[in-house]
């Protein structure tokens, strides 16, 4: 469903060195690495957010970037983002917000009644109430609700691909675990691909069919859930022991 060729993508120094993988269509793919090693750039590449200095991404099929304008809006159609911070929109309410997920062409044609069904229908399928929620604005709602809110905006579309950048960046350990939950049972249910860009690696490895660990803009390993937890590389195991490490402080410090 998506391959990445030779990724290379540079700002003040080079963030993306020469990144290849492909994800199968339907499965379930986690992003590890830490902060600032390029996870969420690559994310972008893949919708056209970000433009590669170099390579290419190819999303089912086409070329993002030697597609042309008409495969940068077809992949994006075919696309849901959740973004870090969920990206509401301050001045709308959280109607208005979701019904920006359906694709502008088909929005236009949708009778206002079927736009409020498909937005009724997928804050009760993100487990929000649509009569509580409908019409607050952003600043009206917890964290967690915004997040769902995004999820919402992001599977509205109904789209084949599902792409989550830092989800759960700022959830408590329970919120976070709620979320994951959902992002676990959305992926199944709406029979998309998802790749999920995350710091919390133990919630990825229980979720997703394979794991990639970026490490300086390169790809450090990629596999299974288990051939990552005992991967002998060095940096590769630094990383899920410090992780593990953060996981534990997490829930000694939520517990108190």
């Amino acid at each position: 469903m998506i391959t990445y060729r030779n990724v290379h993508k540079a700002f003040d120094k080079p963030v993306l060195s020469g990144v290849s993988f492909t994800v199968e269509s339907g499965e379930m793919f986690a992003l590890f690495g830490p902060s600032g090693t390029g996870k969420s750039v690559l994310l972008k590449t893949t919708i056209g957010l970000v433009v590669p200095d170099r390579g290419d991404v190819e999303v089912d099929g086409m070329s993002v970037y030697h597609g042309g304008r008409s495969a940068v809006d077809d992949v994006r159609r075919k696309s849901g983002y959740v973004f870090q911070h969920a990206a509401l929109f301050d001045s709308l309410n959280v109607y208005e917000n979701v019904a920006m997920g359906i694709p502008e062409d088909e929005l236009a044609s949708l009778p206002k009644r079927d736009t409020a069904h498909r937005v009724w229908d997928v804050l009760e399928n993100v487990n929000l109430d649509p009569h509580e929620v409908m019409a607050k604005i952003p600043s009206e709602l917890s964290g967690g609700m915004k997040k769902r809110v995004g999820i919402a905006r992001a599977i509205v579309g109904r789209p084949k691909i599902l792409l989550w950048d830092e989800p759960t960046t700022g959830l408590d350990p329970i919120n976070t675990a709620a979320i994951e939950r959902l992002i676990h049972r959305l992926s199944t249910e709406l029979e998309v691909t998802s790749i999920l860009v995350t710091h919390d690696v133990e919630g990825g490895l229980q979720m997703c069919h394979r794991v990639a660990m970026l490490e300086g803009g390169t790809l450090r390993f990629i596999g299974t859930p288990a051939e990552f937890r005992s991967c002998p590389d060095p940096v590769v195991r630094a990383f899920v022991d410090r992780a593990a490490a953060e996981a534990a402080l997490d829930m000694v410090t939520e517990s108190r």
